[in-house]
């Protein structure tokens, strides 16, 4: 079983089926998600469990989903019936490995200079783990199973 749901819990889904994904850099993906891309894979089953999304329309051919309590985003559907779900909106992200990328026209960074960026000096992770330390989420937790396929054949 695969599922997921936004941040405060308000939304949450079940889906069928995962297909082609990846990471798109369009600049209506960069607004919607607040970032330099939106990590999207396409899905077929989706059955809302708790809650229901908001809508956008972001086009004239697509509306984006959303949770209206806590903002994150859900969905981006086009009129030809395509569905993509947010990955990390998902229990168990690490399962979907996107695999390509998408509207590099409008990319901000590139792929490789993020990929080029250094990573945590032992100062800044313990800075890093002693914030975290004072965190206490009010998120929603993930509800991560085993028991489903990463991803469905192309």
């Amino acid at each position: 079983m695969i599922t997921g749901g936004c941040q405060c819990g308000a939304v949450r889904y079940r889906v069928g089926v995962l297909r082609d994904a990846s990471i798109c850099h369009c600049r209506m993906c960069q607004k919607a998600f607040g970032n330099y891309s939106a990590p999207l894979v396409k899905i077929e089953g989706l059955e809302w469990t708790g809650g229901e999304q908001a809508v956008f329309r972001s086009s004239n051919i697509s509306q984006r989903g959303f949770c209206s309590a806590c903002g994150s985003p859900l969905t981006l559907a086009d009129d030809e019936g395509s569905l993509e779900l947010a990955i990390a909106t998902l229990d168990d992200p690490k399962t979907v490995r996107p695999a390509y990328h998408a509207n590099m026209t409008d990319c901000v960074l590139p792929p490789a200079d993020l990929a080029a960026l250094s990573g945590e000096t032992p100062e800044r992770q313990a800075e890093n783990a002693a914030w975290n330390a004072k965190v206490v989420s009010h998120q929603h937790p993930d509800h991560v199973t085993t028991d489903w396929p990463q991803e469905a054949p192309k």
